[in-house]
């Protein structure tokens, strides 16, 4: 605590730092009304002064010093529909500005000027293509987040977002795990993830989880929709995760950035990107590199990360866009502990031939259309190559790898779609309305194969019998059709209606055979037998929801909002054979609903904050169970659909700058605390089955805070957060325990993270610190892999970057 104690009072020291007086600068950035997207190559002329600044390739530009009083903007360009000017007033401090407008060709009434101490974190009613009137939308700007962006260090980078339970599966960030509002944080498998606007994951129906993280060095934003998500973005209940590249600067034909980063455990992250704008063309492209030894044992890695973007000013109304993203990973599996071996040494791995690898090539044709002033048109074609494939023995962590032979599932996935939606502006009752439409085509063709591999520690990832494999042969071929309408209006100025409705067509479908083998306690094989196996699943569904909101001021919102949710069964609730693994064969897909109710808004300059609650109604919710064979007496999970289940949740975030309070605000200094509260209640309800009937939903913690200080003077920046989050259960039953260790509690953990950072011109220096107090901690319990068996999280490491932009 005396280093926390120091570093604070660091903290306050540089804020009571002498200010220069007299002559002031005057900073701020340009961006795009509908799509957020910062305007580059923009002159922005100071008519005081004559001084004249470009925007650069995040809208950012710097005019100065200026002389206290009355000024006047320029802004022009071919970039931006039509030259403006706005004024503004420099009193006894440096100001930083937001410019809004439309480089489409709208009305430039439109156009805002802002203080940016009101920016909020939450998305606008009607954003780019998208409408998100009355719904929870946070916005992660990655420009204002100090902490270890190398690593994808989740709870760094959604500090911010309430209600989030993290995995933490590795030291390097490959893999993403969240969860909001008690639901698992499995790859993510619970939000609709996407990159630019299109999906990423495995396969958006059957198997949506996200073994591809896109780095967070290369990303601008992340947009987070929760709740009334699913009338825009599908059958989900989590909701939506967007991230958002960098792009190229429009006032260059090119530039390079490179960040080499080295860390604990022999961590080595090199990450480079170029970018410009060469006529009507901009580009922007990026590699990452990175690999490490892993905190404890067996946990090496190796990750090559690729993206290219070209983006074509057709003409002022038209532009066209084509992207390409390869990732490439190979991780060493430590394998899971028991309880009793975690708390001996959390460092230990007795799994020495456990292997995962990774392949993902995504591509993108995008077209943006503006057919009038007020309708615009947007069409996403992606498409998706990759493979996931886990190697080694599955065999419960209280028995030793005998060796010989192992377990090796591969699975491959192919689909492709489309996403085409239309946004109209109108007017109503004398006040703005607009319509979206949209239309999704969605085909996907997994296989998964499970069967024996070669005997030794290499990671050879080759089945001996890849004809007849010994576990399962399967294809899951799926498709998805979908129409949406939402519509937001505005029957008083200060009242905000947004209805929206979506209907769905999904098939799914199971073609193959698996192996059935039980085997007694000494390892006998008393049963087996191979079972053919066909599946097919077709249905639709009609989701409904309507949002409203209404603002007592300018800066205040009261919402709401209530959405029906669905969610299919997966390719992996179909038919995987795991030793600790069973799956019910009438399992059901999952119905539901999300509301929520809250108050948002600003009080003065300093202060922001977003209160809400939620209810999340699970139908048929399916979940794991701790079972015992009759005829081994082994303990095994089964996955089934549980009960239904009630989340009731209050989710709070609030961030107050006090260097925008009082009479004399310093803007070139920030000292901000932000806190992020959620608590939950979570039972499941109206079961038959005393097992279940009221039982802790499992994975979520009661109680789950993220907070914390950041500083910024001039060209330092310094952040400290703390993480809290509470016991949880890993199973239906509630489990305390069991010999496999893959149930039980996960007991609550605190975490303190500390990171800094300097920027001189075209030169940057970062440095943090990941569990500063090297608490000893675990966020899961793996059934299959990396486990089975307890996971445990990383202790104590140390990172710095080296940035270099020209």
């Amino acid at each position: 605590m005396r280093k926390i104690g120091f570093l604070l009072f660091l903290l306050l020291g540089l804020w009571f730092a002498p200010h220069l007086h007299g002559q002031f600068m005057v900073d701020g950035r340009l961006r795009d009304i509908l799509t957020r997207e910062a305007i580059a190559g923009v002159q922005i002329t100071c008519d005081a002064s004559r001084d004249t600044a470009y925007t650069d390739s995040s809208g950012y530009f710097r005019l100065g010093p200026l002389a206290s009083g009355s000024n006047t903007l320029h802004v022009s360009s071919p970039q931006v529909a039509a030259p403006f000017t706005e004024s503004f007033v420099i009193t006894n401090h440096d100001l930083s500005l937001d410019l809004w407008t439309d480089r489409m060709g709208s009305a430039i009434d439109i156009i805002q000027i802002t203080d940016v101490a009101n920016s909020v974190n939450w998305m606008r009613n009607v954003e780019g293509m998208g409408i998100y009137a009355a719904r929870k939308c946070e916005i992660i700007d990655l420009e204002r987040v100090t902490g270890n962006l190398a690593t994808n260090n989740a709870r760094q980078v959604f500090a911010r977002v309430p209600g989030l339970n993290i995995w933490e599966n590795d030291g390097g960030g490959l893999q993403l795990g969240i969860g909001g509002r008690g639901l698992s944080p499995n790859r993510s498998s619970n939000f609709n993830t996407r990159q630019n606007g299109y999906d990423i994951a495995a396969d958006a129906l059957g198997y949506p989880e996200s073994y591809y993280t896109p780095p967070v060095e290369a990303l601008r934003r992340i947009e987070v929709v929760r709740g009334a998500a699913s009338l825009q973005y599908g059958t989900q209940f989590g909701g939506m995760v967007n991230f958002l590249f960098k792009e190229g600067p429009q006032d260059k034909k090119f530039q390079f950035t490179t960040r080499q980063t080295l860390g604990s455990f022999g961590f080595f992250s090199s990450f480079n990107s170029v970018g410009g704008k060469i006529g009507k063309v901009s580009y922007y492209g990026f590699y990452q590199g990175k690999r490490g030894d892993g905190w404890r044992g067996n946990t090496g890695f190796a990750q090559h990360t690729a993206f290219g973007s070209v983006k074509w000013q057709l003409s002022p109304r038209i532009r066209l866009g084509g992207e390409y993203t390869y990732m490439q990973y190979l991780a060493q599996q430590a394998g899971g502990l028991t309880d009793a071996m975690f708390a001996r040494d959390p460092r230990q791995s007795i799994r020495e031939r456990n292997w995962f690898q990774v392949g993902w090539n995504l591509a993108a044709l995008t077209a943006d259309v503006s057919l009038s002033e007020r309708t615009k048109l947007n069409l996403r074609n992606f498409g998706l190559l990759a493979s996931r494939d886990a190697l080694g023995f599955l065999g419960p962590i209280t028995q030793l790898d005998p060796g010989g032979q192992r377990d090796l599932i591969t699975g491959e996935f192919q689909n492709f779609g489309n996403e085409t939606r239309l946004m109209h502006k109108l007017t109503m009752c004398k006040q703005p309305a607009a319509l979206l439409l949209g239309a999704r085509y969605y085909q996907g063709r997994s296989t998964n194969q499970q069967g024996l591999a070669p005997s030794g520690s290499a990671a050879d990832f080759t089945l001996l019998n890849p004809e007849q494999p010994e576990g399962s042969d399967y294809v899951f071929p799926s498709r998805n059709i979908a129409a949406f309408a939402e519509f937001v209006m505005h029957p008083a100025p200060k009242w905000t209606i947004a209805p929206g409705i979506r209907w769905e067509y999904i098939h799914t479908a199971a073609e193959g055979s698996y192996q059935v083998r039980r085997t007694d306690l000494a390892g006998n094989v008393i049963y087996e037998a191979t079972i053919p196996d066909a599946q097919q699943r077709s249905r639709q569904i009609v989701l409904g929801g309507i949002g409203t909101a209404y603002k007592p001021s300018g800066s205040l919102e009261l919402y709401a909002n209530v959405s029906r949710n669905f969610r299919a069964i997966t390719f992996n609730d179909m038919r995987v054979v795991n030793p600790n693994f069973r799956i019910d064969p009438a399992l059901a897909d999952e119905k539901g609903f999300n509301a929520d109710l809250g108050f948002r808004g600003q009080v003065g300059n300093g202060f922001q904050f977003d209160a809400s609650a939620f209810y999340l109604y699970y139908r048929d919710r399916i979940g794991q169970v701790l079972m015992t064979d009759t005829a081994t007496f082994q303990y095994y999970r089964y996955r089934t659909n549980v009960s239904d289940s009630r989340n009731i949740g209050l989710e709070w975030y609030a961030e107050a700058d006090f260097m925008k309070f009082g009479a004399h605000p310093r803007p070139e200094t920030r000292l901000a605390l932000f806190t992020n509260i959620a608590l939950i209640h979570a039972r499941y309800i109206g079961s038959e089955e005393p097992a279940f009937q009221d039982k802790w939903v499992e994975l979520v913690p009661a109680l789950n805070i993220k907070t914390g200080i950041d500083f910024k003077h001039k060209l330092l920046r310094a952040n400290v957060q703390w993480t809290y989050v509470s016991q949880q259960y890993s199973d239906a039953t509630n489990a305390i325990s069991s010999p496999s260790a893959v149930e039980g509690i996960i007991p609550a953990y605190q975490v303190l993270d500390c990171s800094m950072g300097y920027t001189w011109r075209w030169l940057s220096l970062e440095g943090s610190c990941n569990n500063l107090l090297n608490h000893r901690y675990f966020t899961r319990r793996a059934s299959g892999y990396p486990g089975p068996g307890i996971i445990p999280s990383d202790g104590r490491s140390f990172f710095v970057t080296l940035q270099i932009q020209i």
